[in-house]
């Protein structure tokens, strides 16, 4: 008999990433359809002579840019492989057997993972209209909660939080529970009446804000995020992160991305004009599609018959669009597409017009 691991490892169900296509379109991971920055392949290019080093072990240059680009305290940031990783380490620091988080009902799978993985229960809030219920997480505070995540947006639902209620639910929340409030997608939302957090992060010794260069700086596959907090707290993330976590490449990929603010602005002008195209488009059809401030829209199908999500997702892969199934996200009857190139989105609406049709 070999090595036994942990019972509540054997208990994990392994995040499954959104397919990727061997030809058409991968509208399943949320990725920046128009790439990344030219100066970011200027770096890497140069980068390449320096992999017989290790890299900055506290990524300084990389922490001095954001600091810099948002008016932060550098020594307040911490950097991670991905936000994915600063959920593990939080987790790590903050979590123990017993313990309890709370999320949305259909928040983020990650924050279940990581608590899984220190033997957390995970306590998930029923939405209202797709959206994060803020009394009924308050509600659901006990003396075993310790942290609270909070996607704003929402992945998958594409939904927000206003600011005021962002306030209101740390207001009500004891002082020593940890409101973590995920901004993946901060940088495409253009509502007056959302802000990413990162006010409260430097005003409270309770809220960590993270983000990531993943989505609106399309550095997916360098994996790179970062978190802005209380000096506590990002001292206790650094206690658990390995030496050396982000990569050479990824640091300074991402002082470059930081630096070319019309990328940025571009991505997001793209994204809003196609967002507002294809979620008009698919409504058209009859179909529901819920409001989205983020670079994916949530579709919804009917529950049985010929235009079932199951089968719209069959008739989609045939056509070479390979779109997200949701039912981990307890979602059965929908699918999360993400904006793609024009052609992509162009495509999708006529193929999902043709299986409205009835093929």
């Amino acid at each position: 008999m070999g090595p036994k691991p942990l019972p509540n490892v054997l208990e994990i169900k392994p995040y499954v990433p959104g397919l990727a296509a061997e030809k058409g379109y991968k509208l399943s991971s949320n990725e920046n359809p128009l790439g990344y920055s030219p100066a970011v392949r200027e770096v890497l290019a140069s980068g390449l002579d320096h992999m017989e080093t290790y890299p900055d072990g506290g990524s300084n240059l990389l922490r001095s840019a954001i600091a810099e680009r948002y008016g932060l305290s550098a020594d307040r940031i911490v950097c991670g492989a991905g936000s994915d990783e600063i959920f593990q380490l939080l987790a790590r620091a903050y979590l123990s057997a017993g313990d309890e988080i709370i999320q949305s009902e259909h928040g983020f799978l990650v924050y279940q993972l990581v608590a899984q993985q220190s033997g957390a229960k995970t306590v998930s809030v029923p939405d209202i209209d797709m959206t994060t219920d803020v009394d009924g997480i308050l509600a659901a505070v006990t003396e075993k909660t310790k942290i609270v995540f909070v996607a704003n947006p929402n992945n998958p639902t594409g939904t927000y939080l206003p600011f005021d209620e962002i306030k209101r639910l740390h207001a009500g929340l004891p002082e020593d529970v940890l409101l973590v409030l995920d901004a993946a997608y901060a940088e495409y939302v253009v509502k007056n009446d959302y802000a990413s957090g990162m006010e409260m992060a430097g005003s409270f010794e309770n809220v960590l804000m993270t983000r990531t260069f993943s989505k609106i700086h399309g550095l997916a596959a360098l994996r790179l995020g970062w978190a802005y907090g209380p000096a506590a707290v990002i001292d206790a993330i650094n206690r658990v992160r390995g030496p050396f976590n982000v990569s050479y490449l990824a640091q300074i990929a991402g002082i470059a991305a930081l630096k070319d603010e019309g990328f940025m602005d571009k991505s997001a002008e793209f994204n809003k004009r196609e967002l507002a195209r294809l979620s008009e488009a698919l409504s058209n059809l009859g179909l529901t599609v819920f409001p989205s401030v983020a670079n994916f829209i949530l579709v919804e199908f009917q529950s049985s018959g010929d235009y079932t999500a199951d089968k719209a997702y069959a008739f989609l892969r045939e056509n070479g669009l390979i779109v997200r199934d949701v039912k981990s996200y307890n979602l059965p009857d929908c699918l999360r597409i993400s904006i793609g190139v024009k052609e992509a989105n162009d495509q999708i609406i006529s193929v999902l017009s043709q299986f409205m049709a009835g093929r």
